[in-house]
């Protein structure tokens, strides 16, 4: 993977920028995407934020090599906090866990006054980031599901909303989007989890009884019935 040629997860996130975008790419590791959607014409600027020092020089050297320095703005920081308010209309953060994903959007909740549109792909927990946006007034417009390399990645697009968002649990959990799409990568991940659950609700019931672990197992239980009749 490099800056001309994505990985298909990355792609992914690409793909849901729209064409004349100031982008800001929060993670962004080398710039890969940022340094791909201005060289492709589709983000018109961008703003690569980095907080460790390592990926913050190799996105530095990565813009330098392209020649797109003019273009991107490499900044070191966390979070939103390299942004400016108003100064991108697309934030892309791609590559973390859900709760980090929520955490960063939270503690940067002031910056995403003139943002139009948020691009997130989680590697795990997306129905953190799911809640975080109906909490938040942003409506999820797009999900996208992939494997690559053995692990299966979901995209989630969102948009501001004027109103209060509900989703229903199966929704938070599974994705509105995806659960309508019900592919093969879709039904491949969840019967996996399924599976982990399982295991996990076998060693709960011959652990010690608690009230603790009591709500773990009515949790498990609740999530594998939407899970089963979902993969009906």
């Amino acid at each position: 993977m490099n800056s001309h040629q994505l990985s298909r997860r990355l792609t992914a996130v690409a793909s849901f920028v729209p064409k004349g975008s100031v982008l800001a790419d929060i993670g962004s590791d080398h710039a890969y995407l940022p340094c791909y959607l201005v060289q492709k014409k589709i983000a018109v600027s961008a703003i690569a934020g980095e907080v460790a020092e390592g990926p913050f020089q190799s996105a530095l050297n990565q813009v330098e090599e392209d020649g797109l320095k003019h273009l991107i703005n490499v900044r070191k920081g966390s979070g939103l906090s390299v942004l400016e308010i108003g100064e991108a209309d697309v934030i892309t953060i791609a590559g973390m866990g859900g709760p980090l994903i929520s955490q960063i959007l939270e503690e940067g909740k002031s910056k995403l006054a003139g943002v139009q549109r948020l691009i997130l792909q989680p590697n795990i927990n997306a129905i953190s980031i799911r809640d975080w946006l109906t909490q938040n007034q942003w409506k999820l417009t797009a999900e996208e599901i992939l494997e690559e390399d053995g692990k299966v990645y979901e995209v989630l697009v969102a948009e501001p909303s004027e109103s209060a968002i509900e989703l229903t649990y199966t929704d938070r959990l599974l994705g509105p989007f995806l659960v309508k799409g019900n592919s093969a990568v879709f039904q491949q991940k969840w019967r996996e989890e399924y599976k982990q659950w399982e295991r996990i609700l076998q060693q709960l019931t011959q652990a010690e009884p608690s009230g603790m672990i009591d709500a773990k197992k009515e949790e498990l239980r609740v999530k594998m019935k939407i899970v089963k009749e979902v993969l009906r």
